[in-house]
């Protein structure tokens, strides 16, 4: 018999950019393979690590004898080539349809870009930006700490265990987990990761709004 897909109930739901709703793995791997080559690093081993945290995160693991103030300076860098970089920027499948539906839901981006990354990705993909963000610029901690999860339900001004993160990498996952949210994986990497519900993009999911200020999540 085939097992039925798990139902998500949530009253505000929290949003990862990267690889959740925008695909920019062209110009993150562009960015980052160049990053590696200069370090003298394998890119492919690179490309692991890399997402869902801040640049300097990944760099502190991928080079932790070298001084924090030259991963923030790299990083600084490589912000402001990612930023200028648009090129092959899209949306995830099915994200448009899944961020009109939310229009009126409670919901925040909570992403390691900075606001300038973010903006310049979310208007690359002809997403609309959500009114409450918490960018890189808003946290002391990088995912996989659960800090931003955290400030964005907290701005939304509901508990954790009523709101719903959506993520596609290892620390965006268990960032959510620590901040003691369900979490919808979306796409690939989110796979092995065991999320509450595993969809392949936004066009895989079921979104239904009720009358109590709730709304449902299944796959579709």
């Amino acid at each position: 018999m085939q097992a039925t897909s798990p139902v998500l109930t949530a009253r505000a739901v929290l949003l990862d950019m990267d690889g959740t709703i925008v695909n920019s793995d062209a110009v993150v791997e562009r960015c980052w393979r160049a990053w590696a080559l200069r370090q003298g690093l394998d890119p492919a081993e690179v490309l692991k690590v890399v997402h869902g945290r801040q640049g300097h995160a990944t760099m502190a693991i991928l080079l932790p004898n070298r001084p924090a103030a030259e991963n923030h300076a790299d990083n600084r860098e490589l912000l402001a080539q990612e930023t200028a970089d648009v090129e092959g920027v899209v949306p995830v499948g099915g994200a448009p349809a899944f961020m009109a539906a939310l229009a009126g839901f409670p919901h925040a981006l909570v992403t390691s870009a900075d606001a300038a990354l973010a903006t310049a990705r979310m208007n690359a993909a002809g997403l609309p930006m959500p009114a409450v963000r918490v960018t890189a610029e808003s946290v002391g901690a990088s995912k996989p700490d659960p800090e931003g999860f955290l400030k964005g339900a907290a701005e939304l001004g509901y508990a954790p265990a009523d709101c719903v993160a959506f993520e596609d990498s290892e620390a965006g996952i268990a960032a959510a987990r620590a901040a003691g949210m369900r979490v919808v994986g979306v796409g690939p990497r989110a796979a092995a990761f065991a999320p509450d519900l595993h969809v392949a993009d936004l066009d895989g999911l079921s979104l239904t709004a009720h009358a109590d200020g709730t709304v449902e999540l299944r796959a579709a």
